[in-house]
């Protein structure tokens, strides 16, 4: 997670900082093939050279980042897990615990969505 090691360095609260870590190592070691990279300031992970997932920091939250189109189709699952999102950004409170069956099924989604994605972002 060397890539991610500045990112993580400038992250005050430790508790905070293990979080973040915890998501960035699974999202690594489930999905060896995504490439991890800092764009933007932000950790993400891209595929083929598109966009799949990105995550950050807030005062209350860690932000994770999938795209509109993901927020949209999963919403009714993201409020279900007890996490608010905005179009852009589903908020994980710290103090919740992290779904990852369900970050692993927008992973996974945004994998199969776009594999045939030659563009960054979706158009």
């Amino acid at each position: 997670m060397k890539v991610f090691s500045d990112f993580l360095a400038k992250i005050e609260s430790p508790t905070n900082r293990e979080r973040t870590l915890e998501v960035l190592t699974w999202v690594s070691e489930q999905f060896p093939q995504l490439v991890p990279e800092i764009k933007w300031n932000q950790p993400m992970f891209t595929n083929h050279g598109t966009f799949i997932i990105a995550f950050s920091i807030a005062k209350n939250h860690l932000a994770v980042a999938p795209e509109k189109v993901v927020i949209d189709k999963f919403s009714k699952k993201i409020k279900d897990a007890g996490y608010n999102h905005t179009q852009q950004l589903i908020q994980v409170p710290w103090n919740k615990e992290v779904n990852y069956s369900l970050l692993r099924e927008i992973i996974e989604f945004n994998i199969k969505d776009k594999a045939n994605c030659s563009t960054f972002w979706r158009k």
